[in-house]
């Protein structure tokens, strides 16, 4: 006969298999989580930012501790994907749920949030008979320029008061970015006249961010791009400054140092001087630039990549750099923060935290850095 004390404890793993399996049948998260009290970020450095991937982030433990760990660090700014596809999947049905769950997040961190908006809803694509046929998920057609314009607005009506500002697609000037279309910079300047007056009839205090520009020497004609300089121009000769805020640019130092000068020719990171220099003489000197993607990779083989100490240097001279000198700047936002899962390839070596929550050695730097002479 079993003994009494193993009696008790069976029937005790019994009685806790039964409330798992219910909890399981309920499909209830295995990790609880509570908001807390609302927190502020510490730092000196209020212009430091990061770009967090978080809409495909599942476990809602992992939405809080990332933006705690932002927080931590001292960066006061995220800027966060919010795909169209995801939020309006049938035409006309907006699912805020999982948007507002990163959302409420961070805002409880103290976080400031810029928000991307782009990747077009299937329902969106042309009609096909071939069930074969796969699109770009960045298909923006022409024909749904108004229907992307009325997703703004009604989510920059959603975030008014919790999202401060909106950028306008990604990388325009890339043909990977139109779902492999050739790069055509009137059909940008028709999506911001589309898209401005509509973001704002949503929420006016919204700040429209045009451009998101990728760093590119690709020359006109190009099947892959448009140098972003080049673009830059087109897009104000053809009357884009009357439809954006502010401007929206990325800077990847590559291999160079970031005081390195800037030159048409040069891909570095303060190319952004010369995108500054043409929206002023384009009559645009009031408008601030984001700098919502900047960084270095130091991944072991990729041969644009620098190595480990070299980026940490790099990562913390560019940020002061800019602080020091781009007064016109409103943030300096590091790719990536951390990804939900690894890519195994050399985008892994962008980031400060990696998918396991294991804190890279520059988030450290960083974070010594932003909150000097501030409490851990």
């Amino acid at each position: 006969m079993m003994p009494i004390r193993w009696r008790s404890t069976l029937a005790w793993l019994l009685r806790l298999g039964i409330v798992v399996a219910a909890l399981q049948a309920t499909g209830l998260p295995g990790v609880y989580v509570t908001l807390g009290p609302p927190q502020i970020v510490e730092t000196r450095h209020p212009t430091a930012c990061v770009h967090t991937r978080l809409i495909d982030e599942v476990e809602t433990w992992k939405i809080q501790r990332s933006l705690q760990l932002v927080r931590e660090m001292g960066a006061p700014t995220i800027v966060e994907f919010f795909p169209w596809a995801y939020i309006e999947a049938d035409k006309g049905r907006y699912d805020w749920s999982h948007s507002d769950l990163i959302v409420t997040h961070a805002r409880q961190q103290g976080l400031t949030i810029i928000a991307r908006l782009g990747l077009v809803p299937e329902w969106a694509f042309p009609e096909t008979d071939d069930p074969a046929t796969v699109y770009p998920a960045n298909l923006l057609t022409a024909d749904l320029v108004d229907d992307y314009a009325a997703f703004v607005e009604a989510f920059a009506r959603h975030y008014q008061g919790q999202i401060s500002a909106i950028i306008v697609w990604n990388e325009p000037n890339l043909s990977f970015e139109w779902g492999y279309q050739p790069v055509d910079p009137q059909r940008y300047v028709d999506l911001l006249k589309a898209v401005y007056p509509a973001a704002h009839h949503g929420n006016p205090d919204v700040v429209v961010l045009g451009g998101a520009l990728a760093p590119t020497l690709e020359p006109v004609g190009s099947p892959f791009g448009m140098n972003d300089l080049d673009y830059l121009r087109r897009i104000y000769a053809l009357g884009a400054g009357k439809y954006f805020d502010a401007l929206s640019v990325h800077a990847y130092g590559l291999k160079f140092p970031p005081d390195d000068p800037p030159a048409p020719e040069a891909l570095n990171f303060r190319r952004v001087e010369l995108i500054r220099q043409i929206m002023v003489e384009s009559g645009d000197v009031n408008k601030a630039v984001y700098v919502t993607e900047s960084g270095w990779n130091d991944h072991p083989r990729w041969t644009k990549a620098v190595r480990p100490g070299q980026r940490i240097a790099y990562t913390i001279g560019a940020l002061e750099y800019a602080e020091t000198h781009w007064s016109w700047a409103k943030n300096v936002c590091i790719w990536a923060f951390r990804y939900p899962a690894p890519t195994r390839s050399y985008p892994d070596y962008y980031q400060l935290v990696t998918p396991d929550f294991t804190r890279l050695p520059i988030y450290d730097v960083l974070k010594a850095w932003a909150r000097a002479d501030q409490q851990p």
